[in-house]
Formats: C-alpha cells, structure tokens, sequence
C-alpha cells in the first residue's frame, strides 16, 4: 500500500511538473493585439521610432512586392522616407486571429487590414519577452478576389516572370 501511494504521489509530482507554465491566452491574446494595433498607429502617425520599437531586433518584414524581405535595418531605411514626409501607412484592423504555442511565449497571427490598397492580409509571428510582445515576423499580402485572378495575373506576368528567372540561378 505504501508503495501504491509513493508511485501515485510521483506521478502526480510528474504531471505538475510537465504541465508547462499556466498561460492567460484571453491577456496575452489582448497583449499581442494591442502590439498590433499600436504598430498601426505608430505608422499613421508617422512616428518611426515607436514603429520600430515593436519589432525584435532580428525581426524579418516580407511586403507585397516579391522582392520587399528585409530586415529590420533594411525596412528601417526603406521606409524612413515616408514618416519623414509625415505620412506612412494607415492600416485598420477588420479581422484578426492569434495562436500560441504551448508556453505561451510564441504567438503567430493573421489579420484582414483595411489600407490605401484595400484589403491586405497581415500574417507574422511575435515573441515575449517578459511582459513585452515584439515581432519578429511581419507578412502584409494584398487579397486577390478569385473572381479576378484571371485579369489581375497577366497584369503581373512580365514582372513577376523577370524575377523568377533571377531566382532560378
């Protein structure tokens, strides 16, 4: 009998312990849309350093052109330009969706935006550090109705082709 209850005190010592970290995700799903929603209104501001200061250091920007992946420095310079005119982008949040992953510390999302092109779909992946989310991942595709592909692909061929063909090396 002492035997039975040492092994079931061990398994339940066991279970507690590869239980993970207990996760809020009704907190940190708010959190990660607030870092959303605040990079969105950092660039309809215009203001370029809080804009940045939302992504990790190491953070990746894939924009709607196929040759738009940069790096935070890189996606710095590029659009510095256009906070410094005092008018960046201005993107509205219509739908959104956040996941997590098992600790709690990854969260990847996506997003319809309302913007200048209409709607765009925003993807990526965030990190927490401490209390803080920053990206590291941002994905802005614009959206193609199914209904128009047929006329929006030969618009894009000769372009898209050139580049193609650079990559195929």
């Amino acid at each position: 009998m002492k035997q039975l209850l040492a092994v079931s005190i061990l398994f339940l010592f066991i279970a507690c312990n590869n239980a993970g970290p207990t996760v809020n995700r009704d907190a940190q799903t708010k959190a990660v849309a607030a870092l959303l929603d605040s990079l969105n209104s950092a660039a309809a501001r215009a203001d370029y350093a809080t804009y940045f200061s939302y992504y990790a250091d190491d953070a990746v920007f894939m924009g709607t052109d196929a040759t738009e992946r940069w790096n935070k420095e890189e996606f710095m310079k590029w659009s510095k330009p256009y906070f410094d005119r005092g008018k960046a982008w201005n993107f509205k949040t219509v739908k959104r969706d956040v996941y997590f992953d098992s600790t709690g510390t990854l969260a990847w999302f996506d997003e319809l935006l309302s913007t200048q092109m209409k709607i765009c779909r925003g993807s990526g992946v965030a990190v927490r550090s401490g209390s803080d989310w920053r990206l590291k991942q941002y994905v802005l595709s614009m959206t193609i109705p199914n209904a128009l592909v047929d006329t929006v692909v030969p618009m894009k061929a000769l372009t898209e082709d050139s580049i193609l063909n650079s990559l195929k090396r």
